[in-house]
């Protein structure tokens, strides 16, 4: 029976109220992460914290919350439910928000901390199987990479607006008003978003897309849950659709952090001589690059190319060029206009990451693609936690010769990254 023209259009039009509120949560998941940075000055002033140890240990409660809470964030999207996790833990975003704002003592401001991380890592994974019920697969890859372009655009916006308000209104006033709106994302994700079309007795996005086709309802989209623990062995024992993926994110996002997150400013600083206003400048090309690169390759995702793995390995192999462009050139060139080429490019092709959880998606059954995409997401973090560590120790001189063998070795990595995106599997085209 034909779908009522009406209902279809419904579906397609609540769907972008759907997605903006979920994007905008998104947006405030890269804001809080750079966001200790920018006030880390007015945190030492406020409560006399003179050691880079505490003001190192706030910033990274984030990081090891975030990480801590993938698989769990999969598993209760899972069984909860997309809709309800995303609202209960943006709850907690504001809670930690609101207790920065109010702290005494840095003791509170690291509590609060704490549990943002908790709640923004508990974001992501919600909103891509809410982006799988509600849109169709030649467009899940292109929302994905809007959705991460939105995400850098928070953190550009948690630098220089931040800290503007910062000095108008001072900081815990500030990390009051983000628990405000927090607070009311919360409220309208569970008003307003809902975990399917079906949810409002609309027509699924998969009946849409058949009719579209002339093609009955796949009969896989009517499977009952799968069991939680199922679902943990369907994940991590599926050999070479789950496995390829993770180590060449482990690599590629691990090597985004070395450089983007912790040493590039440094080189700037300790090997061209730069000022802190300069290379500051010049970093920003990388979140500029990956605002462009994200969407881009969900569009030749999803439009062009129709292939993840094609996409994947284009990103991948352009990315590593550009390492190997970096440790060529390390010491040789001093140019704030040839890094900021070099950054646009490393950030626009490392943007490419992105069709990584389209290619996940569409390996597994859509009842865990909860579990499957936050199973995947877990190595980005470890790998960005371990390369930045195992990096600390290959920089203790800080010369350009400890550069170089540091760039040397992030070239090696993003090498076997290289060879695992040859290696991953994807979803046939016209299979189910």
């Amino acid at each position: 029976m034909a779908l009522e023209k009406s209902r279809v259009k419904m579906v397609l039009r609540y769907r972008w109220a759907v997605f903006g509120i979920l994007a905008l949560a998104y947006f405030f998941v890269y804001f809080h992460r750079v966001s200790s940075a920018v006030v880390s000055s007015d945190l030492q002033i406020t409560f006399g914290v003179s050691t880079a140890a505490s003001i190192g240990l706030l910033s990274s409660a984030y990081f090891y919350a975030y990480t801590v809470m993938q698989l769990p964030s999969g598993l209760l999207t899972d069984s909860w439910g997309p809709r309800r996790t995303v609202s209960i833990f943006m709850l907690i975003v504001a809670a930690g928000a609101i207790l920065t704002g109010i702290a005494s003592t840095f003791e509170q401001v690291i509590a609060g901390r704490l549990l943002i991380g908790v709640g923004v890592a508990v974001v992501y994974i919600p909103t891509m199987k809410i982006l799988a019920s509600w849109y169709r697969k030649n467009e899940f890859a292109s929302l994905s990479g809007i959705l991460l372009a939105v995400g850098n655009i928070g953190a550009l916006c948690a630098a220089g607006p931040l800290a503007l308000m910062s000095e108008a209104l001072g900081w815990q006033q500030v990390f009051l008003i983000l628990g405000m709106i927090s607070l009311a994302l919360a409220v309208a994700a569970f008003v307003i978003t809902r975990d399917r079309p079906s949810d409002l007795n609309l027509p699924t996005i998969q009946e849409i897309e058949a009719e579209e086709n002339g093609e009955p309802v796949p009969e896989a989209l009517r499977m009952d849950k799968i069991p939680m623990i199922e679902a943990l062995k369907m994940t991590f024992g599926a050999g070479m659709k789950f496995w390829p993926l993770a180590i060449w994110f482990f690599f590629m996002y691990g090597s985004i952090m070395v450089y983007q997150g912790l040493w590039a400013g440094p080189f700037y600083h300790d090997i061209l001589g730069w000022d802190k206003a300069t290379y500051g400048l010049v970093l920003t090309f990388i979140g500029i690059g990956m605002i462009f690169g994200c969407p881009a390759a969900g569009y030749i995702s999803d439009k062009i190319l129709k292939s993840r793995k094609k996409v994947l390995i284009i990103g991948t192999v352009v990315y590593t060029i550009t390492w190997a462009v970096i440790w060529i050139t390390a010491g040789q060139i001093a140019s704030t206009e040839a890094y900021m080429a070099i950054n646009f490019v490393f950030g626009f092709f490392g943007g490419f990451f992105v069709v990584s959880f389209a290619q996940i998606k569409e390996l597994f059954p859509i009842t865990i693609v909860g579990t499957s995409t936050a199973a995947l997401n877990i190595f980005p973090f470890a790998g960005g936690a371990i390369l930045q560590q195992v990096s600390g120790l290959m920089l203790a001189s800080r010369s350009l010769e400890s550069y170089q063998g540091l760039w040397q070795f992030m070239l090696i990595c993003m090498a076997i990254a290289t060879v695992a995106a040859f290696l991953s599997k994807e979803k046939e085209p016209g299979r189910g």
